[in-house]
């Protein structure tokens, strides 16, 4: 399972450090993960996944799990793969972050 994050921290380019610090989790919990002494909760693990925009599952497996198609799904998965793509390209979820903000003041203002 820390293989997984392992992949997610390379591809993304970012430290556990500044996922602990970013997510709300303690360095302690991610040192105690990756020497094996524990296994994080439910509740961290849902933090992780959500700061690298990918499922508990995902996370925990390295596969993300069939879910049934519905319109509101078909929309969420096309954004998220719009968020992907963006991370491809070296933006990190931090500037993906400023983006959004930057996006929403624009559309304020008219």
């Amino acid at each position: 399972m820390y293989e997984v994050f392992e992949q997610l921290l390379q591809k993304y380019g970012v430290t556990p450090y500044k996922v602990a610090q970013k997510a709300g989790v303690t360095q302690t919990a991610l040192s105690n993960w990756k020497s094996g002494r524990s296994t994080p909760s439910a509740k961290t693990l849902q933090k992780i996944a959500d700061y690298f925009g990918v499922t508990v599952d995902y996370l925990m497996t390295g596969k993300e799990a069939i879910e049934k198609k519905s319109p509101d799904n078909d929309r969420e998965q096309r954004l998220l793969e719009y968020a992907r793509q963006l991370l491809d390209l070296g933006i990190t979820p931090d500037d993906l972050a400023a983006l959004i903000d930057l996006a929403e003041k624009m559309s304020k203002k008219e």
